[in-house]
């Protein structure tokens, strides 16, 4: 009798182990999707990627991208960012939801251009943000495109005072599932 009940016992625990863990695991999975991963083959070199964070990252669905650039890649102060995107990404942005955030502190916007058909958002900080500092990009209402996939954001900077080409500063490889 005494060895029914303890494994009776053992039985129901491992029941609700493993039912903890099922349970879990899609909460774990949904944590990580937003975040950057490793690409095996292809793509831009370890050294070019930049950090990002998706708050959602759902194939059709309303999202916030935070797209990083560390202080180590930010030696030149810039003037302007230019974001483009392949043109099979079918989102959309809302150029008024965007902000600039330096060393966390959110910095005045002269303007935000999406040009829809040049695949480009640029964006035009008030004041030059100083090289070494730690910038993040928020695009918030972004319609995400309703196809899976991985879209490489390449983002390219003018400097003040110096010759008005676009520097490639890095690539956040976005995959929205």
């Amino acid at each position: 009798m005494v060895f029914k009940v303890a494994s009776t016992r053992r039985f129901l625990s491992a029941i609700a182990i493993t039912g903890c863990l099922f349970t879990g695991l899609p909460h774990l999975s949904s944590l990580a999707q937003g975040l950057p991963g490793l690409t095996l083959f292809g793509g831009p070199k370890q050294e070019n990627q930049l950090n990002f964070r998706l708050d959602y990252g759902a194939a059709g669905a309303w999202d916030r991208y935070r797209l990083r650039i560390g202080a180590k890649k930010l030696d030149l102060a810039v003037s302007q960012f230019a974001i483009n995107y392949p043109d099979h990404y079918e989102g959309s942005f809302d150029k008024k939801a965007v902000k600039v955030i330096v060393d966390k502190k959110e910095i005045p916007l002269q303007d935000v251009v999406w040009d829809k058909e040049n695949y480009l958002i640029e964006i035009f900080p008030q004041d030059p943000i100083p090289a070494g500092n730690n910038v993040e990009i928020v695009l918030s209402n972004v319609q995400n495109p309703t196809r899976r996939g991985m879209y490489y954001f390449n983002c390219r900077i003018i400097s003040p005072g110096d010759v008005p080409l676009l520097r490639y500063l890095g690539t956040w490889v976005l995959t929205i599932s």
